[in-house]
């Protein structure tokens, strides 16, 4: 009986060292978890600095990019800049178009005026060569009348005709050339014969047949007239 009690005390005493072994076990077991998490955070170290090292290409890229970038920003400018310059030539041309339009357009302003004013210089010359032949017979009718008669009401008024007519021929730049007394001059003059005079010099014109005349700077009229030998 002693001997059974101290079996039975000795399985007694060995349930506790089993259930501390396996306690032991237990913490062990326990601890396994908090290992592999160690491990796991190693790992994840390890795996952050190999995406770290494989980032540095990326941003070998994006340094190409902005290069890229770049020259596409100077590809652009330099195709504005060509744009520009373009723009400007066409401009250019066209204002020098344009001035040489109004310089082709002022002179034909002037060319037409001037030919407007030759026709009116024309047309108003003919008008005076056909008056100046009316000038030439009051001159003579006047001439014709005799000095007991030059009071009288006819000649009066031929007198004030022949005076209104002449005033109208100098408002329009008529003015007669002068003649007798002033060297012969082929411009104003022709000559239709040769005279002797004792009053004037050889080469003077002495006597005058038809009274010349001038339209503003240019003859109109000839003078008819007789020059000493």
């Amino acid at each position: 009986m002693e001997e059974k009690k101290v079996e039975e005390i000795l399985q007694d005493e060995e349930i506790p060292v089993t259930e501390e072994a396996s306690g032991e076990g237990d913490a062990v077991q326990a601890q396994d978890p908090e290992t592999e998490t160690a491990e796991s955070d190693t790992e994840a170290d390890e795996a952050g600095t190999e995406e770290t090292q494989e980032d540095d290409p990326e941003e070998g890229s994006d340094e190409d990019n902005t290069d890229g970038g770049k020259k596409g920003f100077f590809s652009k400018r330099k195709k504005a800049d060509k744009e520009k310059a373009a723009l400007q030539e066409k401009v250019a041309g066209l204002e020098d178009r344009v001035k040489r339009q109004m310089a082709e357009f002022e002179n034909y302003r002037k060319r037409t005026e001037k030919e407007k004013q030759a026709m009116f210089s024309m047309g108003e010359r003919s008008v005076i060569e056909k008056m100046l032949p009316i000038v030439d017979n009051f001159e003579r009718g006047l001439a014709a009348v005799p000095e007991n008669e030059k009071e009288s009401p006819l000649a009066s008024g031929m007198e004030m005709v022949y005076r209104q007519l002449v005033k109208q021929l100098e408002d329009l730049g008529v003015t007669p050339i002068e003649a007798v007394g002033q060297e012969f001059d082929p411009a104003f003059h022709n000559a239709v014969m040769q005279v002797e005079s004792e009053e004037y010099p050889s080469g003077t014109v002495a006597q005058e047949f038809q009274k010349g005349y001038k339209y503003h700077d240019s003859v109109i009229r000839y003078s008819m007239v007789g020059v000493v030998q």
